[in-house]
């Protein structure tokens, strides 16, 4: 995926969850194989920046401790996943580990990592678009809603697709989605969305990992409540991003918390 469009494969659904053992995924022809080249660049790409013209002139003003709490997300944004240093090879094998605790991994090159939806058999490819944080991201899920990810690393729930989204190249244009919608990268919020969540931020550090979990949540509810498949990927993450905007600017909404989709989370 590079810095401004993303190409993801998709996932050929063969039962409901994953099937372990010997052979993950079983298909007559070679397009049902997550990673494989016949479905890689498609135009699936992931949704950029949507900030309306209205947006492009206003700027929020920002207290101390919110200036800071930006600085620091913004230089967990600014960290490229490097599959030469150890502590990011250790988060990944680390991830692993959370999403299939049974299962133990060969090596971080491996065709294991398809089964969690990497478009090849080294997910270090996958990062450019995503950074470090996009790990971090998916790090935090697995620990603190491990239902939920698991749920929807393995497609438990609801009616799915024949062909799904792939779990963890979706995670990352989640986390480039939302670091576009918030506007993360500029020097103040211009947006009354970017604005409300940098409170949130100052109250709680985690809030970007939170509000990662939330849309990542709700991206699956709105996969499953317009039948999608993956053609209408970028359909449903402008979707996701419409509902997280509104709910962010509801005016009863004081903690991340508070917004209605957090209710999807099950730890």
């Amino acid at each position: 995926m590079d810095d401004r469009e993303g190409s993801f494969v998709a996932v050929r659904r063969i039962s409901q969850g994953l099937e372990r053992g010997g052979s993950v995924y079983s298909s007559s022809s070679p397009e049902g194989v997550p990673g494989s080249a016949a479905w890689l660049g498609r135009g699936l790409s992931c949704v950029c920046a949507q900030r309306r013209d209205s947006d492009a002139n206003s700027t929020f003003d920002l207290t101390p401790a919110q200036e800071e709490c930006l600085q620091s997300l913004q230089n967990r944004i600014d960290v490229a996943y490097d599959s030469t240093i150890p502590l990011h090879q250790e988060a990944l094998r680390n991830l692993w580990k959370l999403a299939f605790p049974e299962e133990e991994l060969h090596g971080l090159i491996s065709e294991q990592w398809k089964e969690m939806g990497w478009q090849g058999k080294d997910p270090s490819t996958d990062f450019r678009g995503g950074g470090f944080i996009s790990l971090e991201n998916l790090l935090y899920f697995a620990r603190n809603f491990q239902k939920t990810f698991q749920d929807l690393l393995r497609k438990q729930v609801g009616e799915r697709s024949v062909w799904e989204y792939p779990f963890a190249v979706a995670g990352i244009n989640i986390t480039f989605m939302l670091i576009q919608m918030l506007d993360l990268e500029a020097v103040k919020p211009r947006t009354i969305a970017g604005a409300t969540f940098l409170k949130f931020l100052s109250e709680n550090e985690s809030a970007f990992d939170i509000l990662y979990c939330i849309a990542f949540k709700l991206m699956d509810q709105q996969w499953l409540s317009m039948r999608a498949s993956y053609m209408e990927f970028n359909t449903v993450m402008k979707s996701t991003r419409r509902q997280l905007e509104r709910e962010l600017m509801m005016e009863d909404i004081t903690h991340l918390e508070d917004l209605p989709s957090y209710a999807l989370l099950s730890q």
